[in-house]
């Protein structure tokens, strides 16, 4: 579920020294699913582990996530890195934004994973985001554009030679991708 490198675990074994006999830690996320969606770290005395959390124990210690957390947690990475700057923990939950679907869901669900949590992050670094509209009878996928993506000049690009490109790979039963969005140009625009 959850893989944290030797070097994050030998950090909370040093934080975990300074705090009462027995205390583990806690991964969660806040508002999972969403487009605000938090995820974090906190300690977790014995007291605080609760009956339906799962404990992940790893070679210098335990992580706990409650039930509720778990299914958008897949595939997270907690890491510990040390460079000239300094160093920090990070902690990457490419599924906190929706739940991981199965190879065997229906096709729209795979898709909007896809778009969730693989296309949507790219645009979000330029204020943009797609939603998708729906996949029609003849297996096109229609999207819709918004935020710095609406109006932005490059939105075709990114369209065919992003997106499509994308979606076909991953899916070949699809025949293309549609912009539905009537784009405006204005102080929201990307350039």
């Amino acid at each position: 579920m959850i893989r944290i490198t030797d070097a994050a675990q030998e950090h909370f074994v040093k934080l975990l020294v300074k705090q009462n006999p027995g205390t583990q830690i806690r991964v969660f996320v806040i508002n999972p699913g969403t487009l605000n969606v938090e995820c974090g770290v906190s300690y977790c005395p014995p007291d605080a582990v609760k009956i339906n959390d799962t404990e992940l124990k790893f070679e210098l210690m335990s992580a706990y996530v409650d039930e509720l957390s778990a299914p958008y947690l897949q595939d997270a990475e907690i890491d510990f890195i040390t460079d000239k700057l300094g160093s920090q923990l990070t902690l990457k939950a490419p599924n906190a934004k929706m739940r991981k679907v199965s190879a065997d869901a229906p096709l729209i669900e795979r898709v909007e994973y896809v778009l969730q949590s693989q296309i949507n992050p790219q645009l979000s670094g330029h204020g943009g985001r797609v939603s998708l509209v729906e996949i029609t009878d003849d297996m096109l996928v229609i999207l819709q554009f918004s935020g710095g993506c609406n109006g932005c000049s490059m939105v075709d690009y990114t369209l065919k030679e992003g997106i499509e490109k994308e979606l076909l790979e991953k899916f070949p039963e699809l025949k293309g991708v549609r912009d539905l969005t009537e784009h405006q140009r204005g102080d929201h625009s990307y350039y």
